[in-house]
């Protein structure tokens, strides 16, 4: 999604060359995970001479909502606290960064 939002259009191949740059992957991959997109309505497609260029259908924030919901749904029974924690142990925080965290979650900027 990140590739296709940067460049509001591309196919395939695009989203596969420009991962490529940062690790291995298959093309199958990228092709099965954009097909995922597309059913569930994140991505559409139009024909484009002998491939399909896809674009997002919502915005960044909306998509990013919903798939942490998701997530938050299947793997954390849809509490948002035990992720919370393993987010703020896993990526040792330093006092700063979980004071503003802290400040965001309570609706001060």
């Amino acid at each position: 999604m990140k590739v296709v939002w940067e460049r509001e259009e591309s196919s395939v191949r695009d989203v596969y060359e420009a991962l490529l740059k940062r690790r291995r992957i298959a093309y199958t991959t990228v092709m099965t995970m954009m097909n995922v997109l597309l059913r569930k309505g994140h991505l559409k497609k139009r024909p484009h001479g002998r491939t399909y260029l896809y674009h997002p259908t919502r915005p960044r924030r909306q998509v990013v909502g919903s798939m942490v919901r998701e997530f938050l749904d299947r793997v954390f029974g849809g509490a948002a606290e035990p992720l919370l924690v393993h987010l703020v142990e896993d990526r040792h925080l330093r006092p700063r960064e979980l004071d503003q965290l802290v400040r965001r979650v309570r609706g001060k900027p």
